[in-house]
């Protein structure tokens, strides 16, 4: 009997042992899993910390880019009124250079009109002199004749050689040349004063045209002084403006340093932020992978919300199925619900570089002019807590596939999907047009990623509004970054 008491004591001790070990065993498991959580909450508020300073130093980047675009552009504007003033004052020379041309011109016109008069005053000066000279010559004959016949007397007297004539007709032969020869005298001297007082006209017109050409040549002298002046005065203001000119086109090329400088450092800070917001993706991604959030149940939505969520339906899913639809709601509600994102209908859509729908602004189109009854209808029945799936992700096959997401079901022309998880495989770039036809342009929203080709240097979305890298969304603002839905947005 106590040999089976001791029996059944050692059993019970042995079952109550056990139970405590199972017990202390769950205790610790559930307390590691807990604290591995924590962990990667804390590691992911790090990694957004880090997000938010990159993002602060890329807006801080692009003002600068902003205001250095903006000098530029006073710059340019500079540049622009400098050079036309130049080539206004290049003009202004021209034109002076053309009227100097034609003044030197005039000058040497009137230069020479003023020799050739100078010659001629010379020549009708000297014909004066030797007209006034045989004047003087024939006057001085003449005074010698008539002293020799009134003055002198004797023999040597014209009178006294009348007074001898021997006969009258002898007498009157001699008067009568005596009278020619005084006759001719005073003729000669009447020509040669003509002569003189002809010469003297000449000679006065000449001096009269020579003043004229004279005045006119100290007039011509005071336009090209004047022009010269002006010439000068303008090629100093040309040389300031030039140097000006090159001064600021100095400062242009020193602000495309700059910009450029600054567009090199943009292009890092948005390659480090894409690359900080892809682990933090994956982050978020392998947290998820250990627990199960429930993201099921029904949301008080206010108008304005359904509104905002048929809205996003109809952009994403306006061509598929009505189980498309609710499926494209079913992932902005169970993010709703989710830790990992926004917790309003509103915040989730217009979360940064989610869906390219909104950012389009399809989504903002359709609202203002209401979304269709199907959609609404929908949007109704995901707020009151109807699901298609878990999924927290959405994209077209295609992307689906070159990400390489490990899991995915498809519904329409949409791969759903709850983790972020993929396959590792070669990275190669889609083609271009090699993404599946949806019914909307808007196709891939819901996660936009880039590979991580793509996402060096910030390069533009691709066609299909894809923002995602591989593992992780590749741009944003908000504190959760995770990729949405979408072909690859």
């Amino acid at each position: 009997m106590k040999k089976r008491f001791f029996i059944w004591l050692i059993v019970v001790c042995l079952a109550f042992g056990e139970c405590a070990l199972l017990s202390y065993a769950e205790e610790n498991d559930g307390s590691d899993i807990n604290k591995t959580i924590d962990d990667m909450k804390q590691q992911e508020q790090e990694t957004q910390q880090a997000i938010s300073n990159l993002e602060k130093q890329t807006r801080e980047t692009q003002d600068a880019i902003s205001a250095l675009e903006g000098e530029k552009a006073k710059t340019q504007e500079s540049v622009n009124n400098l050079q036309n003033q130049s080539n206004s004052l290049k003009n202004t020379i021209s034109g002076y250079s053309a009227k100097l041309d034609s003044i030197n011109e005039e000058i040497t016109e009137a230069e020479n009109a003023m020799a050739e008069v100078s010659s001629e005053i010379v020549e009708l000066d000297k014909q004066l002199q030797e007209a006034r000279g045989q004047e003087r010559s024939r006057y001085e004959l003449l005074k010698k004749r008539l002293q020799s016949t009134y003055e002198n007397g004797g023999n040597q007297g014209l009178a006294r050689l009348l007074l001898e004539s021997g006969s009258l007709q002898e007498f009157l032969t001699k008067y009568e040349y005596l009278k020619q020869i005084i006759e001719y005298d005073k003729r000669k001297m009447a020509e040669y004063q003509a002569l003189q007082a002809e010469i003297q006209a000449k000679s006065d017109v000449v001096h009269e045209k020579e003043a004229q050409l004279d005045e006119y040549q100290n007039q011509l002298d005071e336009k090209h002084s004047e022009l010269t002046d002006l010439t000068n005065e303008v090629k100093g203001k040309l040389s300031s403006t030039n140097s000006t000119l090159s001064s600021e086109k100095n400062k242009i090329a020193d602000y495309d340093n700059k910009l450029k400088e600054l567009d090199d450092k943009m292009k890092s800070l948005q390659a480090k932020t894409a690359e900080a917001q892809a682990e933090l993706a994956k982050q978020i991604a392998e947290r998820l992978a250990l627990m199960k959030e429930d993201t099921s149940g029904a949301y008080s939505a206010s108008e304005s919300e359904l509104i905002w969520l048929a809205a996003t339906i109809q952009a994403e899913a306006d061509g598929e199925s009505y189980t498309g639809k609710l499926a494209v709601g079913s992932v902005i509600m169970n993010r709703v619900k989710s830790s990992a994102f926004p917790n309003s209908v509103v915040g989730v859509i217009t979360q940064n570089m989610q869906f390219a729908s909104y950012r389009s602004g399809k989504v903002e189109l359709i609202m203002s002019n209401g979304p269709n009854s199907t959609c609404i209808r929908a949007a109704n029945e995901v707020l009151d807590g109807a699901r298609v799936g878990d999924y927290l992700f959405f994209m077209t096959q295609y992307y689906a596939d070159y990400y390489g997401i490990s899991e995915y079901t498809m519904i329409g022309n949409h791969a759903f999907f709850y983790r972020w998880i993929t396959n590792k495989k070669e990275e190669e770039n889609p083609e271009e047009g090699q993404e599946p036809s949806g019914d909307n342009s808007e196709n891939n929203e819901g996660g936009e990623q880039q590979s991580d080709q793509e996402d060096q240097g910030g390069q533009e979305e691709q066609e299909d509004g894809g923002d995602y890298q591989e593992d992780g969304n590749q741009g944003g603002e908000s504190e959760e970054m995770m990729p949405v839905d979408g072909d690859g947005d």
